[in-house]
């Protein structure tokens, strides 16, 4: 599948829009569907599980082995409207998320609809964000965000994401 990624644009026109994309607490992948008018396609870029990190995952995570995975959400015409980066903590998170996670289809704020999840705003390195821009290109560091995913047992996941053009409308 080919794909259509642009920086979010800078211009005061879309500059609220961007503000309330990197504080709202919600499912991202809601909003996206919800400005495409439609399902979000995963596109996976990597995932494997992993016992190396960078020391602040350890640091926001904890444990010992994780789920790395790098995805973009698009419309089924291409346009990307968000990548990320993700690490899940493997011994804190139920077998049937990390199934779900395995298969490669399902946007991840599908699948935390079904757990109690609260996120923490967290800074992260340049070398975090490396990770996700030798994959997809085009950093863009104030279009980005990084937090945490907390559930009663602890902390879950770390993401680290950035806001692409496709936001905005499809250009004309």
């Amino acid at each position: 599948m080919s794909v259509d990624r642009r920086v979010f644009p800078a211009d005061a026109a879309h500059a609220a829009a961007l503000r309330l994309l990197l504080v709202h607490d919600g499912s991202t992948t809601r909003l996206c569907q919800a400005v495409a008018q439609q399902p979000m396609r995963v596109v996976l870029h990597q995932q494997e599980r992993t016992s190396e990190v960078l020391p602040e995952v350890r640091e926001h995570l904890g444990g010992q082995h994780w789920l790395y995975r790098v995805t973009s959400l698009c419309t089924a015409e291409g346009l990307v409207m968000m990548d990320n980066l993700s690490l899940t903590r493997l011994d804190t998170v139920p077998e049937w998320f990390l199934q779900e996670l395995e298969k490669g289809c399902a946007p991840i704020g599908h699948l935390l609809d079904a757990l109690f999840v609260r996120r923490e705003p967290k800074p992260t390195s340049a070398a975090l964000h490396q990770a996700l821009w030798q994959h997809v290109g085009l950093p863009d560091e104030l279009s980005s965000r990084s937090y945490r995913i907390i559930t009663p047992q602890g902390p879950l996941m770390l993401i680290f994401e950035t806001f692409r053009a496709g936001l905005t409308g499809p250009v004309s």
